[in-house]
């Protein structure tokens, strides 16, 4: 039997609910063991941190740069790296550990500009190395069911497309400056130049990209800041157009009073429509075009791209966890082909990249740049 792939991990220590995310998703199907970790910047918290998750203490470091060169020099190093920090250091770290020659499994956004995106992905390219980007919806057996019926024209035409990812956890009222102590996400400098734009926004345009395949020519955005002493933004609303005539809308918020996460996405074809809600993710809804609702669910659908994503019997529900978890699978199936020369298999090769990153990434430049010429129609940069 084939090892364990050997994983280390930058952010993520304790406390950190995303770093725990990736770890419980990295075990799942038993295809990697944590055995090096940066997990926080401060030494003392790395080194509790590590001690917490077992790791031996001489691979507990507190400086990635150190991490990187230490493993990669390893007959025993780290083959994949989970970035989990905040988004300023996505491109710096993934960078560093690349150059080591290191895989790269990173949390979403690819990093905080259109041009840091497109430098990873030179080097990744550069390197032959995997660089997945954990856009966990994609993960889902019903959304990778969706595309397959699109991709085999079982709705027709795809005319309209809307997505939604709303939440509440911002909607309060803040004091002056408080949202800059202990929350990254309403700092600039370390979220980036979108707030909700580039944390919920990016995984609903990814969301609405993968399943229909088609990518917007020109967005017409709007963004919102509902809360007072909130820097960044808390509301989006676009509006797209796709090359062949479809149209869509996504909006995405964190002020959405009574939102818990609600992500959904409705394609609406000439011969059918599509319609999935996470908070429901064993149904998936479809209604072909004068016929009537029908209920589709894990198990009981028989498409390859569903049974590669599916891991329990009908009737027994999977949710967000098993999702993460498929792109970690499909991360260590992509990996394994890549140390032995092969081609990355078939079932793999719905895994976000940085290639997606990279879209996403012009995809949030087109909004900026929409929302500052006053919502005026802006094309999306040819990546």
């Amino acid at each position: 039997m084939q090892r364990r792939l050997r994983l280390g991990m930058v952010g993520g220590g304790q406390g950190a609910f995303i770093g725990a995310v990736h770890r419980i998703a990295a075990r799942i199907d038993d295809q990697y063991e944590l055995v090096a970790g940066a997990l926080s910047s401060d030494p003392d918290r790395a080194r509790d941190s590590g001690a917490a998750l077992h790791l031996a203490p001489e691979r507990c470091y507190s400086d990635y740069r150190a991490m990187a060169q230490a493993e990669a020099a390893r007959a025993d190093g780290i083959e994949a790296v989970a970035i989990v920090t905040p988004n300023h250091l996505h491109a710096p770290v993934a960078m560093a550990f690349m150059e080591a020659g290191i895989h790269v499994i990173c949390d979403k956004p690819l990093g905080i500009s259109l041009a840091e995106g497109q430098k990873l992905a030179a080097l990744a390219e550069q390197k032959n190395l995997l660089f997945a980007l954990t856009h966990t919806y994609s993960g889902y057996p019903l959304l990778r069911h969706a595309k397959a019926m699109v991709e085999a024209g079982e709705i027709g035409e795809l005319r309209l497309v809307q997505v939604e990812y709303s939440q509440d956890w911002l909607a309060d009222a803040i004091a002056a400056g408080g949202m800059n102590e202990g929350n990254w996400h309403n700092d600039p400098q370390k979220a980036g130049p979108g707030g909700t734009l580039l944390d919920v926004g990016l995984h609903a345009y990814h969301l609405a990209q993968f399943v229909s395949g088609l990518t917007p020519q020109a967005v017409l955005a709007e963004l919102s800041t509902f809360v007072p002493n909130r820097t960044l933004d808390d509301h989006v609303q676009v509006m797209l157009r796709y090359a062949n005539g479809a149209k869509g809308t996504l909006w995405a918020s964190q002020v959405a009073t009574g939102c818990e996460n609600t992500v959904r996405l409705r394609l609406f074809g000439s011969k059918a429509q599509l319609d999935f809600d996470q908070e429901q993710p064993n149904e998936l809804w479809c209604t072909p075009q004068g016929g009537n609702r029908q209920l589709l669910r894990p198990g009981r659908v028989d498409s390859a791209a569903a049974r590669h994503a599916t891991r329990v019997p009908a009737g027994h529900p999977e949710g967000y966890l098993e999702a993460f978890a498929q792109l970690y699978l499909d991360a260590a199936l992509a990996i394994r082909a890549l140390q032995a020369g092969a081609p990355v298999p078939r079932e793999a090769s719905w895994l976000p990249t940085v290639a997606d990153g990279v879209a996403g990434l012009a995809f949030a430049e087109a909004v900026l740049r929409s929302h500052a010429a006053g919502a005026s129609w802006t094309a999306l940069a040819d990546c």
